[in-house]
């Protein structure tokens, strides 16, 4: 079966069961300040796994498309990807792990679904630790399931190898909290054994969890039925639930395999990329298994980059604009490695393939285009003063430094390119050992030196700049200071929560506040603003100020949007029961004085951001 029948039928079968589909959510999180991008399929269902009702009822199912950047160095292999698609189904506070591992079983070997042979699939639980006891009762279950299949399903050791049982506990079947509290529980992971030899270069035995490739982890059951409180302790869940993912590029490449189309099952060789594979190797002649790393890094990063822009990102320096950015400049590096070939066609190509699922792919085609034609400009900008900047300083040009039979490339210069165009010194290595007939080595001593003494300059920077955001401690300077907490209150109530402090500057004549918001402000909201700001000063509301730790502010409700920039404790500024929030800089001890509160601008500065300039008058 091939991609589209994937998708269809994981949703046909649990429709039949009773879910309720719904559509895949934004890869940019609503209201959701916390994450950079929607991570996992549950990521839009958290207020509902935490007991608010569903409209749609108890049971859902999905496909959401996902971003995850914590892996981006490991693109290249087989397993990692930034961009993916995750088949979901949940229960909230239904049905528990019988059903939920029973239906996996029946979906994956059941011949009217995916009709994978049950002896190859492998079973693992959690082995318990001190917090939470072994999960006997998904042992119990699974047991059944494989003995109903006529298979003997044992308590596997994962040192004596996958032939020592069918069923494997391990003590990393644990998911969650996502923070340091919330729901947490064990998880149930289902593996399949593609039969390929183990590589003893990764353990003298192969088990499951073994990353030698042999053994595919196809389908994941989190049950949440614990929650973990502020002490460390665990209590049981009211609302128990249950989590699945299934990754849909995992379940392609297994069915692929088993059709004979590809000989080992690898993602990036399917129909989701072969197209696109045979557009790059046409014009760069060189082909995709003597280049696996760089073709596997473009055709991740370039698929990313469409979804990501086609959600309304563009690239910056900052966020989710670094994020892209970050993206493309990768995919533009392993192209230079492979040589020149049509992006274009290979961005169509891959719009093509997912416009059906994904109807705003097609719609934002334009958008997309243009923004790869921006990003890549830059890029080639940027590459071509990097190459003219190290031939001039680096050492490049004949006559060099030499060292051990390599031309070595400054390690002060190389760290200038990586802090301002994010060219990180291996990739340097590569490119002009590729582009010349000499290698190159970098001088890491001096980069090093270079790293620590930038890293010096900004920890002394941050304690000047984060001293309040402000230039001077006078009374003028306290007062709009204050005044900025009344008004980033003010904007969140009038515009909404997704509003948060992105920069700042004060001065004694006036305030500078920049914010999270996607469109510029109507004269009426500036006036309601502005009416909402006065109305406190005018209640001459008092100012107190707490120390505590940053956990505990935001337990408490303290906006901390800079939190990274913070030591272990903090100052909270409460103004009334308006506004409470962390900082560092002076503040009035009465609203009362601060006079009339007016703003003069408002303006962009950037993608998805806006700037006030305000006056106390």
């Amino acid at each position: 079966m091939d991609s589209r029948q994937v998708r269809q039928k994981y949703l046909d079968f649990f429709q039949k069961k009773g879910h309720a589909i719904i559509p895949s959510a934004p890869l940019v999180p609503k209201d959701d300040p916390t994450v950079l991008f929607t991570t996992a399929g549950m990521h839009p269902l958290v207020p509902y796994l935490m007991g608010e009702p569903h409209p749609l009822g108890k049971r859902l199912a999905s496909v959401q498309k996902c971003l995850r950047t914590d892996d981006i160095e490991e693109v290249g292999d087989m397993r990692h990807f930034t961009f993916f698609e995750m088949l979901g189904n949940w229960s909230l506070g239904d049905y528990f792990k019988k059903e939920a591992l029973n239906w996996s079983f029946e979906f994956l070997t059941d011949k009217k679904w995916l009709n994978l042979d049950p002896k190859r699939v492998y079973a693992t639980v959690f082995a318990g630790n001190k917090d939470a006891p072994l999960d006997k009762e998904s042992i119990k279950i699974w047991q059944e399931i494989f003995e109903k299949a006529g298979i003997k399903a044992e308590v596997g050791n994962a040192k004596k190898g996958w032939q020592s049982g069918r069923i494997f506990v391990y003590e990393d079947n644990w998911w969650g909290p996502a923070g340091q509290t919330g729901p947490c529980g064990p998880d149930s992971e289902m593996f399949y054994d593609t039969g390929l030899p183990h590589d003893k270069k990764f353990g003298r035995v192969c088990h499951p969890n073994c990353d030698c490739g042999r053994f595919v982890e196809i389908w994941n059951d989190v049950f949440m039925q614990f929650n973990k409180k502020a002490n460390g302790s665990f209590e049981s869940l009211k609302q128990k639930n249950v989590d699945t993912g299934m990754g849909f590029e995992r379940v392609v490449a297994i069915m692929e395999f088993l059709d004979g189309k590809i000989k080992i099952p690898d993602p990036f060789q399917t129909e989701l990329f072969s197209s696109m594979i045979r557009i790059i190797e046409l014009k760069s002649r060189k082909k995709y298994e003597n280049y696996p790393k760089e073709f596997r890094i473009i055709l991740d990063h370039l698929r990313a980059a469409v979804f990501v822009i086609s959600d309304g990102i563009e690239s910056s320096n900052k966020d989710r604009g670094y994020v892209l950015r970050k993206l493309i400049t990768r995919m533009m590096m392993n192209k230079h490695k492979l040589g020149d070939f049509n992006n274009k066609r290979v961005i169509n190509e891959t719009i093509d393939i997912y416009k059906e699922f994904y109807p705003e792919i097609g719609k934002n085609k334009l958008k997309i285009f243009k923004e790869f034609e921006k990003e890549e400009e830059r890029f080639e900008t940027i590459w071509e003063k990097s190459r003219k900047l190290l031939k001039r300083k680096g050492g490049l040009e004949t006559g060099g430094k030499i060292k051990n039979g390599k031309r070595v490339i400054d390690g002060r210069i190389a760290f200038d390119l990586e802090q301002t165009h994010g060219i990180k010194p291996e990739i340097l290595e590569e490119l002009l050992t590729m582009q010349t007939k000499d290698t190159y080595e970098l001088d890491r001593e001096n980069y090093l030196v270079a790293k620590k003494k930038h890293q010096k300059i900004s920890r002394e920077g941050a304690k000047q700049r984060f001293a309040g955001g402000l230039q001077d401690h006078s009374e003028e300077t306290a007062k709009l200071h204050t005044a900025a907490h009344l008004l980033h209150e003010a904007l969140r109530r009038i515009l909404g929560e997704h509003v948060q402090q992105v920069g700042s500057n004060i001065t004694a004549e006036r305030l500078r506040f920049d914010f999270s918001h996607p469109e510029k402000l109507t004269d009426e909201q500036i006036k309601k603003i502005e009416d909402l700001v006065n109305e406190q000063i005018k209640k001459n509301l008092k100012v107190t100020k707490k120390v505590m730790g940053l956990t505990e502010a935001k337990k408490q409700g303290a906006l901390a949007f800079f939190g990274q920039r913070y030591g272990e404790k903090v100052n909270v500024y409460k103004i009334g029961f308006f506004s409470k929030e962390v900082c560092a800089g002076p503040h009035v001890d009465f609203t009362g004085g601060l006079g009339q509160f007016t703003i003069e601008k408002e303006e962009s500065c950037g993608a998805g951001k806006r700037r006030i300039y305000g006056v106390l008058k």
